[in-house]
């Protein structure tokens, strides 16, 4: 082959793998950030919290280790002594915990509102709901042994939160929310542990368990278990002893919208301390990243710091 020919292939074949990693760069891109700009906190915020990352065997795993994503707020080193709220957050699925942070940009909010002082600061506490980004776990506890995902976060998660940071260590301070599937396993976790979180938060979530055979068998009395809409009139007395409030809302056109507004329903008829309302739009980043600074001060002005 010419020597000239031979450049040209090397030529072509360096062209086309810098194009190809620049496609890998923009799908991983895409993938962290949902098409919008990576969050950044303005000039004007002079303290912005700090990420880290641990891994916890859970025994209700089967000793698995999950990571856990925490955001410690602005000041927290600063301040030795004192001791925050905890605001556990659920992501969807598919979905892995850095969406929170990436994509809805939730510690950019924290930042912001703290500055501000229109907020008080929290914990945030991101841990990963399966065992891969596109497998399906509903933050439920499985039929199957070693799949106790709720028990995961309710217990083994909690307690190791409350033994590593700073944290007002009882329910009312601590705040249980999730987007989507996220948001159905909030309040289905938090009607089924009514003390651990003294606010439930789902943002476009559902109520009523879908029949996956593989999380719950086809069984009716585990999908019954698991829809809140049905086990909200067992709940509703130990929320109201434990001053639970729950806050949700919807898009005006997300299929989940019915199920929303019936379970808001029965909240007022179990007289349980609630707000829901419904944002313009459907069930997407653009409505939860949109939708973030109002669920984080609904969370702030809730929680019992005293």
């Amino acid at each position: 082959m010419p020597r000239w020919g031979a450049f040209a292939l090397l030529g072509a074949a360096a062209f086309l793998a810098a194009g190809l990693l620049g496609a890998l760069r923009y799908l991983d891109n895409y993938w962290a950030f949902r098409g919008f700009a990576p969050p950044r906190d303005p000039a004007w915020v002079k303290t912005e919290g700090t990420t880290s990352r641990f891994y916890l065997p859970s025994a209700a795993l089967g000793g698995r280790r999950q990571p856990v994503d925490v955001y410690l707020p602005p000041g927290y080193a600063q301040h030795p002594a004192a001791r925050y709220p905890v605001m556990y957050l659920l992501h969807g699925v598919p979905g892995r915990p850095a969406g929170f942070l990436a994509t809805v940009r939730l510690g950019v909010v924290e930042d912001e509102l703290v500055a501000r002082h229109r907020a008080r600061p929290m914990i945030l506490v991101m841990p990963f709901g399966s065992t891969g980004s596109f497998t399906d776990k509903e933050w439920a506890n499985g039929v199957r042994s070693n799949e106790g995902w709720e028990t995961f976060v309710a217990r083994d998660l909690v307690r190791s939160i409350d033994a590593r940071y700073r944290t007002i260590a009882r329910g009312s301070a601590r705040v249980l929310a999730g987007l989507s599937e996220g948001g159905y396993g909030a309040l289905n976790i938090g009607l089924h542990h009514p003390g651990e979180f003294g606010v439930l938060e789902s943002w476009s979530g559902y109520e009523r368990a879908d029949d996956l055979g593989a999380i719950f068998g086809h069984r009716k009395t585990a999908l019954a278990h698991n829809s809140p809409a049905l086990t909200i009139a067992h709940a509703a007395p130990a929320l109201r002893r434990h001053h639970v409030f729950v806050w949700f809302y919807s898009g005006t056109d997300d299929h989940f919208r019915g199920q929303n507004v019936a379970f808001a329903a029965e909240l007022k008829r179990q007289r349980v301390p609630h707000r829901y309302y419904a944002v313009r739009g459907g069930h997407n980043w653009a409505i939860w990243r949109g939708n973030a600074a109002r669920a984080f001060l609904a969370a702030a002005r809730r929680v019992d710091v005293a």
